[in-house]
């Protein structure tokens, strides 16, 4: 698995959810200006439920645009231990420390990918091929490390 297809899986996984945040955003902006009618404070309530409800896509639109940014930083060269841009093998699966995008799967090859800041990438953190690390009392060896 070449580590740049995955670097580019992943933007356009990233750049699929912004564009479906955008799409979402609009069509509630849409839908809280057909709510604006001479009806008086009755629909008020409305229209700030949907102004929350923007509010909230927002708030993880921003969050997609910031782990795009940080997808740019992480660079693919080789590693010989456990860091961002890893993808580090163990017996439980292939992890790619990046940004926390969940499951991605390439090749045929299932690899999660998790943020430098996750509980996960943490306990493994520096550590290079055959050395053991534990998180909630279970161990994982890592096999291999790319």
């Amino acid at each position: 698995m070449n580590k740049s297809s995955l670097i580019d899986s992943i933007k356009l996984k990233l750049s699929e959810k912004i564009q479906n945040f955008e799409k979402l955003i609009a069509e509630t902006r849409a839908s809280s200006n057909d709510t604006k009618s001479s009806m008086g404070d009755k629909y008020e309530t409305g229209r700030e439920m949907l102004q929350q409800e923007i509010n909230n896509l927002q708030v993880q639109l921003n969050e997609i645009l910031k782990q795009k940014d940080f997808l740019k930083t992480v660079l693919p060269k080789p590693n010989d231990k456990a860091e961002k841009g890893a993808i580090v093998k163990t017996e439980k699966g292939l992890f790619f420390i990046s940004v926390s995008l969940g499951e991605i799967k390439i090749d045929n090859e299932k690899i999660i990918c998790i943020s430098p800041e996750s509980p996960l990438a943490k306990a493994m953190n520096g550590k290079q091929k055959g050395e053991v690390f534990s998180l909630n009392n279970i161990s994982q060896k890592i096999e291999e490390i790319k």
